[in-house]
């Protein structure tokens, strides 16, 4: 199975884009983030054509995250557990059947956090907390899990172009990347750098002040996996070629084949 992350960054901006990845690629489940879509509005059909289900879970303007798969899920979930009044659209979870079992597959848009002195950071640190309490509870049914999306983290001063550029951001602050490890405490691993650990392996590139051209980049989209996943990792690519495209998002997919096939 190859199972992909992206933020689109606006999906009716990118759904030619989206679409073109589709049919070159044919992933089998694809998580999305970032829709900033109602769900009425989301251009299902497009995708549909292509032979492709879709669960969303929008918010108008910003936000809303999608799971695109080759076959319906068994189960669909929306929304991070653990706080009713928190209504960001930031979570989708579903099941899938595969032979063997199940795989749990959730798309993750993590709260970015700045301005640090702000209600916002105080607000992606208790969403990191609400999703490690989530992720014990899922780890401890002891199936395939995947945890992919745009955490909004840098987790290593390796995995952005200038560390001291990013001192001071929501996204390299200590506390940051404290919860991150609390997450890889719990049992999660981080395929991307567990498959590649070299420097300079970077999922987004900032619009501004020609971040692509120069390579300015950071690794911030991630795919943390159960111990029952990442054992049948086959390989994790990041599909940097995205970004040059027309129009492009300013992150690329992550693209990841684990030894599973559909039931």
């Amino acid at each position: 199975m190859r199972i992909a992350t992206w933020n689109i960054n606006g999906i009716k901006a990118r759904i030619d884009n989206l679409t073109n990845w589709l049919s070159n690629e044919k992933p089998d489940i694809v998580c999305l983030q970032e829709i900033k879509s109602v769900d009425e509005a989301f251009p299902r059909d497009k995708i549909e054509e292509l032979g492709y289900h879709v669960e969303t879970h929008g918010q108008k303007g910003f936000n809303g995250v999608a799971l695109i798969s080759a076959k319906s899920p068994d189960e669909i979930s929306r929304g991070l557990p653990g706080d009713d009044d928190d209504i960001q659209a930031r979570f989708i979870e579903g099941v899938y059947a595969v032979k063997g079992g199940v795989i749990r597959i959730a798309s993750i848009y993590l709260p970015n956090g700045n301005p640090v002195d702000s209600e916002k950071y105080p607000y992606k640190l208790k969403w990191m907390a609400r999703l490690a309490g989530h992720a014990e509870e899922r780890l401890a049914l002891e199936e395939p899990l995947i945890l992919a999306g745009d955490y909004n983290v840098i987790p290593r001063p390796s995995d952005c172009h200038d560390p001291a550029a990013w001192a001071g951001d929501a996204l390299f602050l200590p506390q940051t990347r404290a919860a991150f490890c609390k997450l890889l405490n719990l049992g999660l691993y981080d395929a991307v750098s567990g498959m590649n650990d070299t420097s300079g392996q970077y999922t987004f590139w900032d619009y501004q002040a020609g971040a692509w051209q120069k390579n300015n980049g950071i690794r911030i989209d991630h795919m943390l996996m159960s111990a029952e996943a990442a054992d049948r990792i086959d390989s994790v690519s990041i599909h940097k070629n995205t970004r040059s495209w027309e129009k492009p998002s300013d992150h690329v997919p992550v693209v990841c084949e684990i030894n599973y096939d559909w039931a």
